[in-house]
């Protein structure tokens, strides 16, 4: 799959009072800025043009732009985020979208959608069942994405203690390959693909992403760089620290078309 562009969001100072469910600290402001100006650099050396929404303080959760749409090849579903503090974000995203994109949706209720929660494997979407994606939103996300010859399943994580997001514990590189965490629910559809396992304490850098020939990597989890470098990708690793301790990961960070 090749990207062209991407929507980012810039964080705001109320990014610090955000939501999160890890205890890692509070995020240094000026910090997750640097870091974020970094990643939208890692962007554009993948060829990408970005779209910079602006920060929004009424939003402090407004920089995890991807749980606000799913990406289909020219369609754009919009989400109906699980946490209601959030669902606020999706306006803005949305009209940005329409620019270059049919734009679906959005989910409605009582269906609830994060789109961290989508993984997309070639023309299969994994949706993931958690705390903030239930079976009426995967149901409507699935009926959409029929309408462009997708298929979709769906991987129950809600029993897994340490997971927000699908996303969070897997993350698909092409070629039937995955990079996942241990533990994470595999579902029957999963079948035939490969799997790089992350040592358990590098289970953050599961979230890495595939942008065109390169693969963004966190930084500071060396096992998963090496094993990644061995089987021949580039790799740009970057510092995700602040993001870290807000349950962000570098796939939350942007959506990319």
């Amino acid at each position: 799959m090749h990207f062209s562009r991407a929507i980012v969001r810039i964080p705001g100072q109320s990014y610090i009072d955000g939501l999160t469910t890890v205890d890692e600290g509070r995020p240094d402001f000026h910090t997750a800025c640097a870091q974020h100006a970094r990643y939208c650099q890692a962007l554009r050396d993948c060829g990408l043009e970005l779209t910079a929404l602006p920060a929004d303080e009424a939003q402090p959760d407004g920089t995890f732009v991807e749980d606000t749409a799913v990406i289909a090849g020219r369609a754009a579903i919009i989400t109906r985020p699980g946490a209601a503090s959030r669902r606020g974000e999706v306006a803005a995203v949305a009209a940005a979208l329409r620019a270059s994109l049919l734009v679906l949706g959005p989910v409605k209720a009582p269906g609830t959608l994060d789109g961290g929660d989508v993984c997309q494997a070639d023309e299969h979407f994994f949706i993931g069942l958690s705390a903030r994606t239930n079976e009426a939103g995967a149901a409507q996300l699935a009926a959409m994405l029929a309408q462009y010859g997708y298929t979709a399943s769906t991987v129950d994580i809600r029993a897994h203690r340490t997971l927000l997001h699908l996303k969070s514990g897997m993350s698909y590189l092409g070629e039937r390959r995955f990079v996942a965490q241990p533990g994470v629910p595999r579902a029957a559809a999963m079948a035939g693909y490969e799997f790089i396992e992350t040592a358990a304490d590098e289970s953050y850098a599961a979230n890495c992403v595939r942008v065109n020939d390169t693969v963004l990597v966190a930084e500071g989890y060396p096992l998963l760089a090496a094993r990644l470098d061995e089987l021949g990708y580039a790799l740009r690793c970057i510092e995700m620290s602040e993001f870290r301790k807000m349950d962000g990961g570098l796939s939350c960070l942007s959506l990319r078309l």
